[in-house]
């Protein structure tokens, strides 16, 4: 390296996006994927040890790929090289090769390749690696936010472990949030900045899990804001809000803006305003709630508010959530928006919650026992007892229905489930009505 280079390499370091520079530089400085990276799973033994085989990482932007690979740059003893998919051609990747043979023939020492975006090599690019990833030349590490199963050669996934990485959780990338702020050395903190809770949290919830978004709004934020009177230079919600370019809906999740915002949503839909549903659906996903909150509160609804008046609603819902959780956001909108707009516009009925209600009292008011012919008369000594003695079987009667007493004693004649005459319930009630004629 001569005297220009070594001035380029200094300047662009302490130059980099802070995303860059703050980026961690061993595994104790990661933040999230312990389903990979905790202290006992096998990617954090590998390379504790280091001991790594070919690897993928895959996972959407600002996730930690490229962190891995750069931790594991800085543990390893094997030479390390870096070349993006992008812009490499078979010339940069035969300088690598020719490298890693002379450092394994000379230094008996391995080369660790890492690729970055490698589902932009084609075919032949990927095949011309093959034979140095199976022979040992080179110890390949891929990073993809492409399914690597449909876009990277199956021979190369064949001899590679993939790793899958999530969307950091908010928790996380609120670490990373503070972490920048504050670090004097690698981050913000020598700018004497600061950020309000209610920023970070906003930050947190709207980058999606991507930890690159929020850090480049933290940059930004400091870099284009004045020192108040005292010197400081503080990120406040609007500032916050700026720099990622999303206005931030004042929607405090543990303050009366969440509650507000959601006791509005369920009442909208309980009240069949599929208009005021949808549009405080899109409040709280555009304020980064979470999808699976709001999927729970929509199975309440089909049960609490729509109930048996259209037992669909349910199947939706549940249906509703299975899906978000296997998507994710964006697109996971487009199914709650349908689930929400199910529930607004579906008959009414609120039966279920009385009758579970009447129910649960009649259990409290007192101790009932259950009538002896419905008792289980098919353990030991069960007949001996009386158990089960006297039971009609439904279905050898007319109507698949016998008039014989269900409840307790104590309770005959009570009534604890009452159908409306909304949607199927009707059909329900009269139902009921027929099985009880004389």
């Amino acid at each position: 390296m001569d005297l220009f280079e070594y001035a380029r390499t200094k300047t662009m370091k302490s130059e980099a996006p802070l995303a860059s520079r703050i980026r961690p530089r061993t595994l104790e400085e990661v933040v999230g994927q312990a389903h990979i990276i905790g202290k006992d799973k096998l990617l954090y033994r590998a390379i504790s040890a280091d001991k790594l085989s070919s690897l993928i990482f895959y996972g959407p932007p600002g996730t930690g790929k490229t962190t891995l690979a750069r931790v594991i740059a800085n543990t390893t003893s094997a030479e390390f090289t870096q070349i993006n998919a992008t812009v490499a051609g078979k010339k940069d990747m035969e300088e690598v090769v020719k490298a890693a043979k002379d450092n394994l023939g000379m230094y008996g020492k391995k080369t660790i390749l890492f690729v970055d975006e490698i589902h932009r090599f084609n075919k032949s690019q990927q095949d011309y690696l093959l034979p140095f990833v199976e022979d040992g030349t080179l110890i390949l590490i891929g990073a993809t936010t492409e399914n690597p199963y449909f876009e990277v050669n199956s021979a190369l996934i064949s001899r590679s472990v993939v790793f899958e990485l999530r969307p950091l959780e908010k928790e996380d990338i609120r670490v990373l949030i503070n972490r920048a702020v504050y670090d004097t050395e690698r981050g913000m903190g020598a700018y004497n900045a600061a950020i309000d809770e209610d920023a970070a949290d906003f930050l947190a919830d709207i980058c999606g899990g991507d930890a690159r978004a929020a850090l480049n709004a933290v940059e930004l934020g400091v870099l284009t804001t004045a020192p108040g009177a005292d010197g400081t230079i503080r990120i406040t919600l609007d500032v916050a809000s700026e720099c990622i370019q999303k206005r931030a809906v004042r929607y405090d999740k543990n303050g009366d803006s969440h509650y507000d915002t959601v006791s509005a949503f369920i009442k909208s839909m309980r009240g069949s305003d599929p208009d005021a549903a949808v549009y405080y659906l899109a409040r709280m996903l555009y304020a980064g709630e979470s999808v699976t909150f709001i999927a729970r509160r929509i199975m309440i609804c089909a049960s609490e508010d729509v109930g048996n008046a259209d037992p669909q609603a349910l199947q939706v819902a549940v249906a509703a959530a299975q899906a978000v959780e296997r998507i994710g956001m964006p697109e996971a909108q487009l199914i709650l928006s349908q689930a929400v707009l199910y529930m607004a516009s579906a008959p009414k009925s609120n039966s279920a919650d009385k009758a579970i209600a009447e129910a649960m009292r009649a259990v409290r008011e007192r101790p009932a026992a259950v009538p002896v012919h419905l008792c289980d008369s098919h353990y030991k000594g069960a007949a001996k007892l009386g158990r089960g003695i006297g039971y009609e079987y439904a279905h050898d009667y007319p109507k698949h229905f016998s008039k014989q007493q269900y409840l307790p004693d104590e309770l005959v004649g009570r009534r604890f489930y009452e159908p409306s005459e909304n949607g199927y319930e009707r059909t329900i009630r009269r139902y009921l009505e027929w099985l009880h004629e004389e």
